[in-house]
């Protein structure tokens, strides 16, 4: 599932990507404070949020139990970034919570400000 989370998201395949979140997933990051709600705000989140030519490459994923962790590096216009992003899956296998972590902190950028609620 994770896998092909990460796989959709490279190869910009909303609609699969969309087929692998619940209605009411949850997304974080911490570092920025970041909150989206339900699948399609999510979805919009990551076409929008995410403009440009960016590549990802998972490192690694380790799953159990309904939880998983993937290492993954993204490359785009600010170079190299490692990243590491946590899941949890409902009874069905899809995604309802994501909580994603960065190793440099960062400011929330104006361009997606307004895709999300604060926390």
């Amino acid at each position: 599932m994770i896998a092909a989370y990460w796989a959709a998201a490279e190869a910009r395949d909303w609609d699969g990507f969309g087929r692998l979140l619940a209605d009411d997933v949850v997304y974080e990051g911490p570092q920025t404070r970041e909150r989206v709600r339900g699948r399609e705000a999510y979805i919009r989140f990551n076409v929008e949020g995410f403009p440009g030519d960016w590549h990802l490459a998972v490192e690694r994923i380790v799953a159990a139990q309904g939880q998983a962790a993937s290492w993954i590096q993204s490359v785009g216009s600010n170079g190299a970034e490692t990243g590491l992003c946590f899941f949890q899956l409902d009874d069905r296998g899809l995604i309802v919570r994501i909580t994603d972590f960065w190793p440099e902190p960062y400011e929330l950028p104006a361009s997606r400000s307004h895709l999300v609620e604060r926390y």
